[in-house]
């Protein structure tokens, strides 16, 4: 079985030119309020489908307005198992340890694909109210793991 299974949700964080348009926006789509509401970033606790959508107020680039893609897990046991997956499969992997980012204490490894588009494995330890939001944006470096 793969060690996916644990997974609880998927994580989708788009960059937003104006962040009160799209919380408006994604209010009426989803049907909800956000879960978290600070400047410059919103959350989306989505049940239906079951997707943690996130909005980074950013000025979009050429690799258009996704942030990064993720995994939700229940624990850290979990973030470590998938990393552990993914490196003995040979993809390069990047952790972030008990880091305060995007309003939450969190645990993190993170892996680029083909195209640079990033996907992180993660669990939510606590809220906080740390306002950097520059750490969603993905992992600048990884760790080359060969096999």
């Amino acid at each position: 079985m793969s060690r996916l299974a644990n997974a609880l949700k998927v994580h989708v964080a788009l960059k937003v030119r104006d962040l009160e348009a799209s919380v408006r926006f994604y209010k009426r789509l989803f049907a909800i309020e956000p879960v978290k509401l600070k400047p410059a970033y919103a959350k989306f606790d989505v049940q239906h489908p079951n997707i943690n959508l996130t909005l980074n107020q950013d000025t979009p680039g050429a690799g258009g307005t996704i942030s990064h893609l993720g995994i939700q897990v229940p624990s850290t046991e979990d973030v470590l198992s998938i990393r552990n997956q993914w490196r003995e499969s040979g993809i390069e992997t990047r952790d972030e340890m008990q880091t305060d980012c995007c309003y939450a204490l969190q645990d993190k490894a993170w892996v680029r694909d083909p195209d640079g588009n990033e996907w992180e494995v993660f669990v939510v330890l606590q809220d906080t109210n740390e306002a950097d939001i520059s750490c969603c944006s993905g992992a600048p470096t990884l760790v080359k793991i060969s096999q």
